[in-house]
Protein backbone atom coordinates (compact mmCIF):
# COMPACT_ATOMS: atom_id res chain seq x y z
CA UNK A 1 0.00 0.00 0.00
CA UNK A 2 1.22 3.33 -0.97
CA UNK A 3 0.85 5.96 2.05
CA UNK A 4 0.17 9.59 1.83
CA UNK A 5 2.82 10.33 4.07
CA UNK A 6 5.52 9.58 6.63
CA UNK A 7 3.71 10.37 9.05
CA UNK A 8 2.36 7.79 11.81
CA UNK A 9 -0.88 8.74 12.47
CA UNK A 10 -1.31 9.53 9.08
CA UNK A 11 -0.49 5.76 8.39
CA UNK A 12 -2.57 4.36 10.83
CA UNK A 13 -5.56 5.92 9.45
CA UNK A 14 -4.64 4.42 6.01
CA UNK A 15 -5.30 0.87 7.46
CA UNK A 16 -7.97 1.57 9.79
CA UNK A 17 -9.41 4.67 9.45
CA UNK A 18 -12.76 4.15 8.92
CA UNK A 19 -15.93 3.81 10.99
CA UNK A 20 -16.19 0.46 9.53
CA UNK A 21 -12.96 -1.07 9.89
CA UNK A 22 -12.55 0.20 13.71
CA UNK A 23 -16.65 -1.33 14.35
CA UNK A 24 -14.87 -4.79 12.81
CA UNK A 25 -12.10 -4.81 15.04
CA UNK A 26 -14.72 -4.04 18.43
CA UNK A 27 -16.40 -6.83 17.30
CA UNK A 28 -13.89 -9.14 17.03
CA UNK A 29 -12.48 -7.79 19.80
CA UNK A 30 -14.69 -7.07 22.85
CA UNK A 31 -17.67 -9.07 21.45
CA UNK A 32 -16.38 -12.60 19.70
CA UNK A 33 -17.75 -12.35 16.59
CA UNK A 34 -15.91 -14.58 13.99
CA UNK A 35 -18.32 -14.86 11.00
CA UNK A 36 -19.82 -12.74 8.58
CA UNK A 37 -23.35 -12.41 9.53
CA UNK A 38 -21.94 -12.39 13.53
CA UNK A 39 -20.31 -9.36 12.13
CA UNK A 40 -23.72 -8.07 9.92
CA UNK A 41 -25.50 -8.34 12.60
CA UNK A 42 -23.79 -5.41 14.78
CA UNK A 43 -25.94 -2.67 15.84
CA UNK A 44 -24.87 -0.21 13.10
CA UNK A 45 -26.13 -2.04 10.43
CA UNK A 46 -22.99 -2.58 7.79
CA UNK A 47 -24.56 -2.58 4.55
CA UNK A 48 -22.81 -6.11 3.18
CA UNK A 49 -20.87 -4.41 0.44
CA UNK A 50 -19.03 -2.60 2.87
CA UNK A 51 -18.21 -5.35 5.30
CA UNK A 52 -17.05 -7.54 2.35
CA UNK A 53 -14.70 -4.34 0.91
CA UNK A 54 -12.84 -3.89 4.89
CA UNK A 55 -13.30 -7.27 5.47
CA UNK A 56 -10.66 -7.71 2.56
CA UNK A 57 -9.02 -4.54 3.55
CA UNK A 58 -7.94 -5.62 6.73
CA UNK A 59 -7.21 -9.17 5.45
CA UNK A 60 -4.98 -7.40 2.98
CA UNK A 61 -3.36 -5.10 5.64
CA UNK A 62 -2.68 -8.15 8.39
CA UNK A 63 -4.78 -7.57 10.82
CA UNK A 64 -7.57 -10.40 10.37
CA UNK A 65 -7.03 -14.31 9.28
CA UNK A 66 -9.61 -15.62 7.59
CA UNK A 67 -10.77 -19.23 7.53
CA UNK A 68 -12.61 -22.02 7.29
CA UNK A 69 -15.25 -23.28 9.61
CA UNK A 70 -14.74 -26.59 10.89
CA UNK A 71 -18.35 -26.89 11.04
CA UNK A 72 -19.78 -25.58 8.07
CA UNK A 73 -17.29 -25.63 5.29
CA UNK A 74 -18.95 -22.71 3.51
CA UNK A 75 -18.76 -20.51 6.03
CA UNK A 76 -15.65 -18.31 7.20
CA UNK A 77 -14.74 -17.50 10.33
CA UNK A 78 -12.61 -14.22 11.13
CA UNK A 79 -10.02 -13.86 13.52
CA UNK A 80 -7.41 -11.75 14.98
CA UNK A 81 -3.84 -11.79 13.95
CA UNK A 82 -1.26 -10.06 16.76
CA UNK A 83 -1.23 -7.09 14.70
CA UNK A 84 -4.96 -6.99 15.27
CA UNK A 85 -4.86 -7.67 18.97
CA UNK A 86 -2.32 -4.97 19.02
CA UNK A 87 -5.21 -2.39 18.42
CA UNK A 88 -6.63 -3.46 21.47
CA UNK A 89 -5.09 -0.37 23.60
CA UNK A 90 -6.15 2.44 21.06
CA UNK A 91 -9.52 0.90 21.31
CA UNK A 92 -9.44 0.78 24.96
CA UNK A 93 -8.32 4.64 24.67
CA UNK A 94 -11.63 5.46 22.18
CA UNK A 95 -13.71 3.82 25.12
CA UNK A 96 -12.47 5.77 27.80
CA UNK A 97 -12.54 9.39 25.57
CA UNK A 98 -16.11 8.01 24.71
CA UNK A 99 -17.23 7.46 28.57
CA UNK A 100 -15.31 10.46 29.76
CA UNK A 101 -17.16 12.96 27.11
CA UNK A 102 -19.98 10.80 25.57
CA UNK A 103 -21.25 9.76 29.07
CA UNK A 104 -24.97 8.61 27.83
CA UNK A 105 -23.04 6.07 25.32
CA UNK A 106 -23.46 2.18 26.25
CA UNK A 107 -20.19 1.91 28.12
CA UNK A 108 -20.57 -0.44 31.31
CA UNK A 109 -19.12 1.13 33.97
CA UNK A 110 -16.97 -1.63 35.50
CA UNK A 111 -14.96 -1.72 31.80
CA UNK A 112 -14.66 1.95 32.36
CA UNK A 113 -13.28 1.26 36.14
CA UNK A 114 -11.01 -1.89 35.68
CA UNK A 115 -9.67 0.34 32.50
CA UNK A 116 -8.80 3.01 35.12
CA UNK A 117 -7.67 0.78 37.92
CA UNK A 118 -5.63 -1.97 36.44
CA UNK A 119 -5.02 -0.84 32.67
CA UNK A 120 -2.39 -3.93 32.32
CA UNK A 121 -4.24 -6.57 33.78
CA UNK A 122 -7.34 -5.79 31.63
CA UNK A 123 -5.47 -5.35 28.32
CA UNK A 124 -3.83 -9.07 29.45
CA UNK A 125 -6.89 -10.36 30.26
CA UNK A 126 -8.07 -9.33 26.89
CA UNK A 127 -5.34 -10.50 25.17
CA UNK A 128 -5.35 -13.51 26.04
CA UNK A 129 -9.18 -14.35 25.58
CA UNK A 130 -8.87 -13.17 21.60
CA UNK A 131 -7.27 -16.65 20.14
CA UNK A 132 -4.96 -15.72 17.13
Amino acid sequence: MTRRSDCPISNVLDLVGDKWSLLILRDLLFFNKKSYSDLQNSDEKVASNILSNRLEKLEQEGLIAKQQDEKDKRKKIYTLTEKGVDMLPILLDMILWSAKYSPDTNIPVTLVNRARDDRDGLLEELRNRVAF
